[in-house]
Formats: structure tokens, C-alpha cells, sequence
């Protein structure tokens, strides 16, 4: 019996970097990850986002690679986002059950499939927090809204706002390819039928609309409160334009009057 481990350990990891910080035997790299093997039956799997997925480490090993990695990585955070599976290899068995995997062999791109999935579970639940909280906020505006009818928020703040919003749905289309099929799996029933199984296991899918959803939600009410802003600012460039053609209108006609005298 065999464990994968994947943690969320930063905002980003350099691949480039990991690769002269940790020199271990590469089986898969590009950009955004980074597949390696770390000795007799033990992989692991570096993603772009800041997840780090282990396969068949003991808790010293799992520490070694990640003091290794902390030199490297932006914006540390303590490891709140995790999940385990079990793998058993089971010749001619291929299965997929909530906490545990069957795989009919020893296979690196097998076992890979099984970190990859793991790693966008837990990249899922670390969105799915930043989603929740992004939405509770938006809902206290709302709700101040309902009350006094009007914002309690500032432009700039709305503006930031806005951004941290766009920017956490651009890092979802970024990372995640849920829907996407690892290229393995193109030419292999097994690996196509294992990530279909992995996929459906851990709810990805299911997971990921629901956030784009949220995040739907949200744009939507920030959509309507900068209408509101703009009404606002429009509403008071028009007065202060009123006023300035009013101080002009008073301002020539104590001229005039001043004229007479």
C-alpha cells in the first residue's frame, strides 16, 4: 500500500528554479509542472500554483523536499490545504473508490494521474476558500445596500476589489484544467478510464462550476455597484458643473450691477 500527499505550500513555485534546487531525475516538465522521481518507487509532482504532491514519502523525506523548495517560493503559507489517497497495486485490478486507488501496475504515468487529480483537489479547495470569502464581502455590501441604499465602499476600494476578483478567476483558468485530458491519456483506455474515474472521485468537475459560479455571482454584483459609482460621480460633475455656470451668472451680474454704480 502506497500514499499520495498533495500540499499547498505557496501562491507560486518557479519550475525553472526547482529544477537546479532539487536534482532529481525529471520524467515530465514544462512551464507550469514538474515530474520527478526521488529515488526506488517515490515521485513527486511540482505545480506552478504552489502545490506540491508526494508519492510514497515518509514524513522526513516529504520535509527534505519542501525546506529544498522554501527557497524558491513566493508568499509562504503554512500547509492549510491538503489531501491524502491510498494507491494499492493490484495486477489486472484498476479501481477507484473514495479514499483509495487500485492500479493493475507500477506505472509512473498511472501513479502520475493519481498525484495530478489529488493536486486539483486541493488547488479546488484552496479556490473554493478564496471564492467563500470573496462572496461573504460582496454580500455585506449588499446587504448595506439594501439597508441604507447606498454603498459603504469607496471607488478605489470597489476598483481594487474588482481586480482581486478578476485576477483569482484568471489564476482558475490558468491552473486548473479540469476539463482538459492529460495527453497520456489520448492513446491509452486505461489512463483515459483511470482520469475520467479520478475526476468523478473527487467531484472536480462538479467543484469547478460551482466556483465559477460564485465567482459569476460576484462579478455580477460589482457590475451593478460601479453602475451605481458612475451614477454617482455623473450625478456630481453634473452639480458641480451647475455651479460653476451659477457662480458665473453671479459673478457678471455683480459686474454689471457694480458697473451702474
Amino acid at each position: 500500500m502506497f500514499e499520495v500527499v498533495a500540499v499547498h505550500i505557496a501562491s507560486s513555485i518557479n519550475i525553472r528554479q526547482c529544477k537546479s534546487q532539487l536534482p532529481l531525475k525529471i520524467l515530465f516538465s514544462d512551464s507550469d509542472e514538474l515530474y520527478l522521481k526521488n529515488g526506488e518507487k517515490k515521485f513527486v509532482y511540482i505545480f506552478q500554483y504552489g502545490l506540491v504532491s508526494f508519492f510514497n514519502h515518509s514524513e522526513d523525506e516529504k520535509a527534505k523536499v519542501l525546506d529544498a523548495l522554501s527557497a524558491i517560493t513566493k508568499e509562504k503559507i503554512a500547509p492549510q490545504f491538503t489531501e491524502t489517497i491510498q494507491v494499492e497495486i493490484i495486477e489486472g485490478h484498476q479501481k477507484v473508490a473514495f479514499d483509495k486507488v487500485i492500479l493493475p501496475s507500477f506505472d509512473s504515468e498511472f501513479i502520475r494521474l493519481v498525484m495530478l487529480n489529488t493536486s486539483q483537489s486541493v488547488a479546488l479547495d484552496q479556490y473554493s476558500e478564496i471564492t467563500q470569502q470573496l462572496l461573504e464581502e460582496t454580500n455585506e455590501h449588499t446587504q448595506y445596500l439594501e439597508k441604507k441604499g447606498k454603498l459603504n465602499i469607496s471607488g478605489i476600494k470597489l476598483k481594487k476589489f474588482i481586480g482581486k476578483v478578476l485576477n483569482i478567476k484568471n489564476q482558475i483558468s490558468e491552473n486548473l484544467y479540469i476539463f482538459d485530458e492529460p495527453e497520456s491519456t489520448w492513446e491509452n483506455e486505461q489512463l483515459n478510464r483511470l482520469n475520467l474515474e479520478l475526476k468523478q472521485t473527487f467531484d472536480l468537475k462538479i467543484r469547478y462550476r460551482n466556483i465559477h459560479e460564485q465567482l459569476g455571482i460576484i462579478k455580477e454584483n460589482l457590475e451593478l455597484f460601479k453602475d451605481i459609482w458612475d451614477h454617482r460621480e455623473s450625478s456630481r460633475l453634473e452639480w458641480v458643473i451647475i455651479i460653476l455656470i451659477l457662480v458665473e451668472v453671479l459673478d457678471l451680474f455683480v459686474f454689471r450691477l457694480w458697473s451702474k454704480l
